[in-house]
């Protein structure tokens, strides 16, 4: 599938908008962000990383250089 079909203007708003009308503090919120994130970039990730990037954001571990979290 092109990329360039999954992001554009609309799908990035609608990114934006769940982001801050969401609580980022909430694990399905967080989930379904991650999913969104990876459908617009046709990429995977596996659970493992997933939870490790929820657990990160819920408990405020987010590193400045997220290259770093992994």
């Amino acid at each position: 599938m092109d990329s360039n079909k999954l992001l554009n203007k609309e799908t990035i708003l609608n990114l934006a908008n769940k982001l801050q009308r969401n609580n980022m503090k909430d694990e399905n919120t967080i989930r379904e962000v991650i999913h969104d994130l990876c459908k617009i970039t046709n990429k995977e990730i596996s659970k493992e990383k997933e939870d490790k990037i929820i657990s990160a954001i819920i408990n405020d571990k987010v590193p400045k250089n997220v290259d770093k979290m992994f």
